[in-house]
């Protein structure tokens, strides 16, 4: 399923991706004021995923915190470091762009998930790790935590094998609509 999804998004047309980016920053402004976040985390986008810099410019540019994701070792959750576009970055351990490690530690109230595929439920295939399962979990503990899906409408399945420990979506973000996700 993961593979078919991320072929599905490898064969979209580049101008598709660049109307998406736009979508993305004028949708997830909205999300962010309607839930009035603080801090808000995004992910460097890496081979054909959706590029959410232009959103954490925006983000920003409003005097939001914008922060990037820390991959830590398997098993663990996930942290996360405040970022602007224009900052530096070093590699991190899956080889994704991070803050440095001088970057303030901030932990977001609202976070753009990457993922591969995803279903009307709320539940996405993202890359295997486990990771943002692990960090939701982690951050809905502690404080209402929102998750929205970044993904092309081209990714969606009509279900997405879930486990108990999988950490359902709030919305899905597409090119083509805005999901509210009930739970």
């Amino acid at each position: 399923m993961r593979r078919d999804a991320l072929a599905r998004r490898a064969a979209l047309d580049p101008a598709l991706r660049v109307a998406f980016s736009e979508r993305l920053k004028t949708q997830g402004l909205a999300l962010v004021a309607r839930h009035e976040a603080r801090a808000v985390s995004a992910y460097h986008p890496v081979r054909d995923e959706p590029d959410t810099l232009v959103l954490l410019d925006a983000l920003a540019a409003r005097g939001i915190v914008t922060t990037l994701p820390i991959t830590g070792g398997r098993g663990e959750r996930l942290t996360f470091r405040a970022f602007r576009p224009g900052d530096a970055t070093v590699p991190g351990a899956m080889r994704i762009p991070e803050p440095s490690p001088e970057a303030l530690l901030v932990e977001p109230d609202l976070l753009f998930v990457p993922l591969a595929a995803f279903d009307r439920r709320g539940h996405r295939i993202g890359y295997g790790a486990g990771h943002y399962d692990r960090t939701l979990s982690f951050l809905r503990a502690q404080r209402p935590t929102i998750a929205v899906g970044v993904a092309y409408a081209i990714c969606e399945v009509e279900a997405v094998p879930d486990e108990p420990h999988d950490e359902p979506l709030d919305y899905v973000l597409t090119d083509a609509e805005l999901m509210r996700i009930a739970r």
